[in-house]
């Protein structure tokens, strides 16, 4: 039997293309969904160019795992039947995220700034000034 949560459980497939490999892409792609994104449940890979991946829709959208892999620099297939694929995946979720009464609260752009955020702050950078917020925008 079905429980309430399931409902809103989503098994997709995200395939990759580009001018990088296709299994260089994918081996990244799965490590940074598998370890950094906690709205996804699970990450499979499927052969050399696809990865399966399982979300909840009230956490993260397919267009916002898309657009945040995109916006980190990984290329996805743009063939005719992925175009299909992708447009009913967002109408479906869209609807039904309309349903929920969940509305967006930001625009799709910066998708990957929120979804990545964690990867970021973790790593060894010199990007970082440890002043109060006050400070910085002083002058």
């Amino acid at each position: 039997m079905e429980s309430a949560d399931d409902a809103y459980i989503r098994h997709r497939e995200l395939v990759f293309r580009g001018p990088q490999k296709e299994q260089d892409q994918l081996e990244a792609a799965w490590l940074m969904l598998r370890d950094e994104v906690p709205a996804i449940r699970e990450v499979h890979r499927d052969g050399d160019k696809k990865l399966q991946v399982t979300y909840d829709i009230r956490e993260i959208t397919y267009a916002e795992l898309e657009q945040a892999l995109t916006e980190v620099g990984f290329h996805m297939d743009n063939s005719l039947l992925s175009k299909l694929r992708r447009a009913l995946y967002n109408y479906g979720e869209d609807t039904v995220r309309d349903n929920l009464g969940l509305v967006k609260d930001e625009s799709i752009s910066g998708v990957a700034q929120r979804v990545f955020v964690n990867q970021y702050r973790q790593q060894a950078h010199g990007c970082r000034d440890h002043r109060p917020r006050h400070w910085r925008e002083y002058l």
